[in-house]
């Protein structure tokens, strides 16, 4: 039903100032650079999901992942997620392929200059601070960020 949340999981791998990430191939976030993820399977946990999703997707096996926060996105269109985010620090190998984009390495010093959703510009400076975070990321119809707040300081961060 359109409106209703969907419960995904963003899987961060880093590699020391570098993070793995996918240029997408499809929507959402189509042609941006974004974390690993997914949506949750039936009667499985939010970490189990992120592990299967950073296997499935990259074919790394990560036996250890930090959760991060929370971040949920709400729209008056059929984009409505919450997500789990989580983070692996991984040995470093070259980019795997991947049937969902192209996985690269980023530096940590990059991440402004590339193609990203706003939402994970604060997501991985949170990551890397291991300050836990709740965010709440509400868009308008075109899918234009509105705003952004951080729920566990209560205060607007966009």
């Amino acid at each position: 039903m359109e409106g209703l949340k969907k419960v995904a999981v963003i899987c961060i791998l880093k590699h020391q100032d570098k993070f793995l990430l996918l240029e997408r191939l499809k929507e959402p976030n189509k042609d941006l650079f974004t974390p690993l993820g997914g949506k949750l399977d039936p009667f499985e946990t939010p970490l189990d999901a992120a592990k299967r999703e950073t296997w499935e997707e990259s074919g790394i096996h990560v036996e250890d992942m930090d959760f991060c926060g929370i971040l949920t996105e709400t729209s008056p269109t059929k984009y409505n997620w919450t997500s789990y985010v989580y983070i692996a620090e991984i040995d470093y190998q070259d980019a795997p392929e991947c049937n969902e984009g192209t996985l690269k390495w980023i530096n940590a010093d990059e991440i402004l200059n590339i193609p990203t959703p706003i939402t994970d510009w604060h997501i991985y400076d949170y990551a890397l601070k291991k300050q836990k975070f709740i965010f709440d990321a509400v868009y308008d119809e075109e899918l234009v960020l509105l705003r952004m707040d951080e729920l566990i300081e209560n205060k607007n961060i966009c």
